[in-house]
């Protein structure tokens, strides 16, 4: 493919115009908060500040599990944050995680409380801090860390690279997109090949390497990510299919799927969780009804 408009780098990158797309108006190229705003604080021993994007249903799911599991003190409190409206630039949410990215978690069991930012990490201290979602035999630990850090490396290139130029970007651009379309379904390929051979990825049991995964490439071959179900040929990876549908069944994550869900049908849609009973109420706040 030739282009006769080929862009040439200036020397130096300089930020003069938004770059356009859908979430142009909240990118730039500085950190720190826009405005001040402070976080509200629920009753429970953990505070989630969220959204229902994949890294957010990770967070959300690991909590159902673990009540689910009988770790009543797992109980949170799941605080919608906006990012179209920019509230994770809020001095609040900021000081929970400076990379303004959702999910952030404050730990109220400690003494001040801890913060946790980035969604592998809260995982991980949540599976530690219960001792669940992990394997039972400390010799399979390596193997489910590869798979949670595989996943953190490789999401990016799903999200902010195939998501991004085939969704999102105001012009569809042939290399981009096939880029990265190269590049998921080469991903794909390596979690057919693992899940040939064992049930869940870090071998016979559910671990928070198959949560951290199948929030972002479960719900990708199941249809639910970018619209490209078709375009990728997720029906192919028949391995990846039966672990994402079996997971996808488990009522913890269904219920999880549905915490800090601003948009789709609004049966699915939980904009923020105090209780168990939020999911029979479905209870929308101001925040939730402003982001319809």
């Amino acid at each position: 493919m030739t282009d006769s408009s080929e862009y040439t780098p200036p020397r130096v990158w300089t930020w003069d115009a938004e770059s356009g797309g859908r979430f142009a108006s909240i990118n730039r190229p500085i950190a720190g908060p826009t405005h001040d705003k402070e976080l509200q604080v629920g009753k429970h021993p953990f505070q989630l500040y969220s959204l229902a994007t994949p890294n957010g249903v990770k967070v959300t799911v690991m909590f159902e599990e673990l009540l689910a599991a009988g770790h009543a003190d797992a109980e949170y409190d799941a605080w919608l944050i906006n990012i179209g409206e920019g509230d994770q630039f809020g001095s609040g949410f900021v000081s929970v995680n400076p990379n303004s990215k959702i999910p952030a978690l404050m730990d109220h069991t400690t003494t001040p409380p801890t913060r946790v930012f980035e969604s592998g990490s809260i995982l991980l201290h949540l599976a530690e801090k219960f001792g669940a979602f992990l394997p039972a035999d400390p010799a399979h630990r390596p193997e489910m860390l590869s798979w949670l850090f595989w996943q953190m490396g490789s999401a990016p290139y799903l999200g902010g690279g195939f998501g991004h130029f085939y969704a999102y970007a105001p012009t569809k651009m042939e290399y981009p997109i096939n880029r990265f379309a190269m590049e998921t379904k080469r991903q794909l390929d390596v979690l057919d090949r693992r899940l040939a051979e064992s049930p869940y990825l870090a071998g016979e049991a559910y671990t928070i390497a198959d949560i951290a995964n199948w929030a972002w490439y479960g719900q990708l071959v199941l249809g639910r990510l970018y619209d490209a179900a078709e375009f990728l040929d997720v029906e192919s990876y028949a391995n990846v299919q039966r672990w994402a549908k079996a997971i996808d069944a488990r009522p913890a994550v269904q219920r999880g799927r549905m915490v800090n869900r601003a948009f789709g049908e609004p049966e699915t849609q939980l904009h923020e969780r105090h209780d168990a009973s939020d999911f029979e109420t479905r209870t929308q706040d101001k925040i939730g009804e402003a982001a319809e």
